[in-house]
């Protein structure tokens, strides 16, 4: 059984999901991720009964504490930031399993230190030898703390058996910046674990309605037969962040929008709805499927009429004087690093040729939203005649990702009157409204995958490469321009590039 949990009945049918004996070590755990997001995510795990009761948590990271000071860290990071009400009886039992170990991430006596900790706790908490590694650190440590890991003997590349206790390893985007960057890393991991031990976590595939895509199609009779070429017109998948860079100017020049977004998030939402419907919701199939779709996008010959980029500039948003994105601090005044990118994608199956595919995301933005818009092809009859029908759209079902859950479909409808007008009217379905359970953080489902060793919405190798193989020649396109890049004002849309790139097409951006 899991910790003692008052938030879930006995009959509960996620009781199966329990994680077993194991331990998570976090790399970085000084970190914003981990404080905002990974430890309260345990947390929650714990309290909704699903870890073991003698689950450890093992923070890595040069500052000088002790345990005790770690859980204290720990406790003001789930005060602040868990999801579910703190119960006195789950953090007593969570803290007595909680340890610090101090060191570089290069020192190997920090390793041994390491080694021995968690030794300790195999034989104190019964957590078996089954370790998890989450790297929460800089892409440019992993192979340092790979090589560590093997050469303490805290890894060995051997894979799982039924009689072995198992090591896995998580790390976050970026995974690498290109492709021949991303296959370096692969292989500095894979020099230490096994391909089917690591875990690459894109949190947005943890969101519920990224999840309830495949519901969507595939436990409906009402929308797979109409979610194809013949019905659907264009599909627009928007990623939107009012905020601007903040203090991530350094992390973010030379990075850009369309490899910190588009390369991971937004071309798994596309494979997501445009993939086939998969044999089982196995990681095996889930990914063979996803990975058909990617292998089927095709760039447009003309780039230059296909792509659109630009930076946000200075003014007013919201009632605030915002910087532009050369003036923040610590930004290269001549940077050519974009902050919105959008693109014109093909998928070349037999259900989608023709459809394009319009990826957008930005910072800077009207609104912070997330969404994907499957707009249909217009009715062709003449039953409601053009000049009473001018205030209706194209049909659309919208799946709001964030920040308000969700599927929205639009639809025409008469106005009431004498009249045969059409408007569009709105049918809405909010997680929010439908449900009476908060849905968990996405964090709080991919840390206990990892724990169960169930990788279904955990991208393989195959899918990073290949989504390099769609985004490596436009930023070499982009490259190859030499001009400053177009501005676009804050709170605005994006530049108007990217509304000449649907222009062209006879089309034009939804306003979310």
């Amino acid at each position: 059984m899991g910790m003692p949990n008052p938030l879930r009945s006995p009959d509960d049918p996620r009781l199966s999901r329990i994680a077993g004996p194991s331990a998570l070590v976090i790399f970085g755990v000084t970190g914003d991720l981990s404080r905002k997001k990974l430890m309260p995510a345990v947390y929650d795990l714990a309290n909704r009964g699903l870890l073991p009761p003698g689950f450890a948590l093992v923070g890595f990271a040069r500052r000088d504490w002790a345990d005790r000071d770690f859980a204290e860290i720990v406790h003001d990071a789930v005060r602040k930031h868990a999801r579910t009400p703190f119960r006195e009886e789950i953090w007593r039992q969570l803290a007595q399993g909680i340890r610090f170990v101090q060191g570089q991430f290069d020192d190997p006596a920090a390793y041994r230190r390491l080694r021995d900790t968690v030794d300790a706790l195999d034989r104190e908490r019964g957590t078996m030898g089954n370790h998890a590694f989450y790297l929460s650190i800089p892409p440019r440590s992993f192979p340092e703390v790979a090589r560590q890991l093997s050469s303490s003997g805290l890894v060995d590349r051997t894979s799982e058996g039924q009689d072995r206790p198992w090591r896995r390893v998580v790390i976050e985007k970026p995974f690498g910046h290109d492709l021949g960057s991303a296959r370096a890393l692969n292989d500095a991991l894979e020099s230490t674990f096994p391909a089917d031990a690591i875990f690459r976590i894109d949190h947005y595939l943890g969101k519920e309605t990224v999840q309830n895509i495949l519901s969507l199609r595939f436990a409906n009779t009402m929308y797979e037969p109409i979610w194809n070429r013949n019905y659907v017109d264009h599909v627009q998948i928007t990623m939107a962040e009012e905020i601007g860079v903040g203090g991530r100017a350094g992390y973010y020049d030379g990075v850009g929008a369309a490899r910190d977004v588009i390369q991971n998030h937004l071309l798994q939402l596309l494979a997501l709805t445009a993939m086939e419907e998969p044999i089982s919701l196995s990681a095996e199939h889930l990914r063979a499927e996803k990975e058909k779709v990617l292998e089927a996008v095709k760039l447009p010959e003309d780039l230059a009429g296909a792509v659109a980029r630009g930076q946000y500039a200075g003014g007013w948003q919201g009632g605030e004087l915002v910087s532009g994105f050369l003036a923040e601090e610590g930004m290269h005044p001549r940077s050519r690093t974009e902050t919105y990118a959008a693109m014109r994608l093909n998928v070349n199956t037999r259900r989608w040729a023709g459809v394009p595919f319009y990826l957008r995301t930005g910072k800077r933005l009207g609104r912070r939203v997330t969404e994907i818009a499957v707009v249909f092809r217009k009715e062709a009859g003449e039953l409601f005649g053009q000049a009473e029908t001018t205030e209706q759209g194209s049909n659309a079902l919208v799946i709001r990702v964030q920040p308000d859950e969700g599927i929205t479909i639009r639809f025409g409808a008469k106005v009431p009157g004498t009249a045969a007008r059409v408007r569009d009217v709105t049918m809405d379905f909010g997680y929010g409204h439908a449900f009476t359970e908060a849905s968990p953080e996405a964090y709080e489902r991919l840390i206990l995958d990892v724990l169960l060793g169930d990788a279904p919405l955990f991208p393989r190798q195959r899918e990073v490469e290949l989504s390099w193989r769609i985004l490596d020649p436009i930023e070499a396109h982009w490259a190859a321009l030499d001009e400053p890049l177009e501005q676009y004002a804050p709170g605005s849309w994006g530049p108007e590039s990217a509304a000449r790139l649907l222009a062209r097409d006879g089309r034009s951006w939804r306003r979310p």
